[in-house]
């Protein structure tokens, strides 16, 4: 099982991830953005992972056998929940009055580092 140690570094790199990829989009403008999706990429992974130990999901960790690219479900758990806050926290904050093609594409940023985080660095 996942220690809370494990999580909050999991989320911490998450958030990095997240707010160099937005960085780099955004070319540094925005940063209420760029803060929003951090945390966001932070927070959906820490949520998820609570829900697994807290149910204790253990089957959940199981890598698929893809040399490549070895997701398991508790990796695209981490990616849904960073997505589907993103989502919510840049569409009614920074973005509110943005159009929701680029809410989602942002917001697709932070899920995306949630889950390369997750596969790759823990």
């Amino acid at each position: 099982m996942i220690g809370w140690g494990q999580i909050f570094y999991g989320a911490a790199l998450s958030a990095v991830l997240s707010g160099v990829l937005l960085a780099i989009v955004l070319r540094g403008r925005r940063l209420a953005v760029i803060v929003t999706g951090a945390l966001a990429a932070a927070a959906g992974p820490i949520a998820w992972n609570a829900i697994l130990r807290a149910a204790h999901g253990d089957q959940f960790f199981t890598d698929a056998p893809l040399a490549a690219f070895p997701v398991s479900w508790q990796d695209t758990g981490s990616g849904v929940f960073a997505l589907a806050t993103a989502v919510l926290a840049l569409g009614l904050g920074p973005l509110r009055n943005e159009p929701a093609r680029r809410t989602v594409t942002y917001a697709l940023l932070a899920g995306l580092a949630a889950l390369v985080v997750d596969v790759y660095l823990y």
